[in-house]
């Protein structure tokens, strides 16, 4: 019974507007549309957004805008709707999947879904989450009323701070988070182009402005240095701070010429570092990414663009965020696929392996804990999703 009301509930998420909640159709008003920034929504939710003159609106997920002469019709799911019929029989049988009430069979890795937290209210359009390896708390930058969420290792939300406001340690619009060794949370805001950093309690420690065009992502070291990246410099930095004096030591650029960089991720094994980069292209549907891995003394080992990645597996990667495995393995999400893939380690890349192929919307965050369950941020369903071995 379980199983199958998780098939029902997978059912309603993938067929219905997660605006209007109203049953997709392969016409009119219902008809699925896709925006280009991977969400869908049905036609006339892209017409209410639009307003009346639509001609630019604002994807109610993840904020990005577009003209509505950008959106086109989500194949994949009128396909769907087609093989359903007019009946609208279940999806399962749909994709010929067995009805005898079993689960779907684990993922190829074994990795099971451990828990789910946040959703819609919870979090808003959420766009980075951390684990601290020491205390397994979990921080999730999002952007509702308190920017900052930390969770305990049972689910439960422990702190919410970090208000939108002027003084010097709210924040305005967050991109990405990470956790120190030492227990600091660390925080990128688009909104006044700072890093900030905060204790557990949501006391401001720190608030780092060098000049950053646009800070975007960022990761530890395990000696609490702080790797950034600023995307509209195109540059990496290493920043040293002193946490419990509120000093920043050293803000070192490492690397520049890098083309919008963005999610970034050090093995605490290595020390290597890996970066996703946006390639700027004409046209939308021609936009791509490329993963980069550089060595600790920051030597170019490794890189593939989306187009490289293609052809050799079977689609399209566009890579939103990245982490290392505790054995060193590149790990991306991929929002073409709703999936999160391991590239391998940088001495092997790029292999292909398939981690979670199944339960997401639009991945965009990622991280390890420190019993090593794959923790993976849903901006499409708003949630934190967390894998285990099974």
């Amino acid at each position: 019974m379980a199983a199958a009301a998780a098939e029902d509930e997978a059912e309603l998420n993938l067929l219905e507007c997660r605006v209007c909640f109203e049953r997709y159709g392969p016409s009119g008003q219902r008809r699925p549309r896709n925006l280009p920034c991977g969400h869908v929504l049905c036609r006339g939710c892209v017409g209410a957004l639009g307003g009346s003159e639509r001609r630019r609106l604002e994807c109610p997920f993840c904020r990005r805008a577009c003209g509505s002469a950008e959106t086109s019709d989500c194949l994949p799911l009128l396909q769907l709707l087609e093989v359903l019929g007019p009946a609208g029989g279940s999806v399962p049988s749909a994709l010929g999947r067995s009805g005898g009430g079993g689960a779907a069979g684990p993922a190829p890795t074994g990795l099971g879904l451990r828990l789910s937290l946040g959703g819609w209210g919870s979090l808003v359009n959420p766009t980075g989450v951390a684990a601290c390896r020491r205390s397994g708390r979990l921080a999730v930058a999002h952007d509702g009323k308190k920017k900052i969420h930390v969770f305990g290792p049972s689910g439960s939300c422990l702190q919410r701070f970090g208000e939108r406001g002027d003084a010097g340690n709210d924040i305005k619009y967050p991109l990405d988070v990470t956790v120190t060794s030492d227990g600091h949370v660390v925080v990128t805001d688009g909104g006044d182009r700072s890093v900030k950093a905060f204790d557990f309690e949501g006391r401001g420690v720190l608030a780092v402005r060098e000049s950053f065009c646009l800070p975007w992502g960022l990761d530890a070291t395990p000696e609490s240095e702080i790797i950034l990246t600023d995307s509209e410099a195109g540059a990496l930095y290493r920043l040293t701070v002193d946490f419990r004096k509120g000093k920043l030591k050293m803000c070192q650029m490492i690397r520049f010429q890098l083309i919008s960089p963005r999610g970034v991720a050090v093995s605490q094994t290595s020390g290597a570092i890996v970066v996703i980069e946006h390639l700027k292209a004409q046209g939308l549907d021609n936009s791509s990414t490329r993963v980069k891995i550089f060595s600790a003394e920051m030597d170019l080992i490794g890189q593939m663009d989306s187009f490289g990645l293609n052809l050799i597996f079977p689609s399209k990667i566009y890579t939103t965020a990245v982490a290392f495995d505790k054995e060193g393995r590149v790990i991306v999400t991929d929002i073409c696929s709703q999936a999160v893939i391991c590239l391998g380690k940088p001495e092997e890349f790029p292999i292909f392996n398939p981690l979670i192929s199944h339960g997401l919307s639009y991945p965009v965050g990622l991280t390890y804990t420190a019993n090593n369950s794959l923790v993976v941020l849903d901006s499409g369903d708003h949630s934190i999703k967390i894998y285990s071995s099974t």
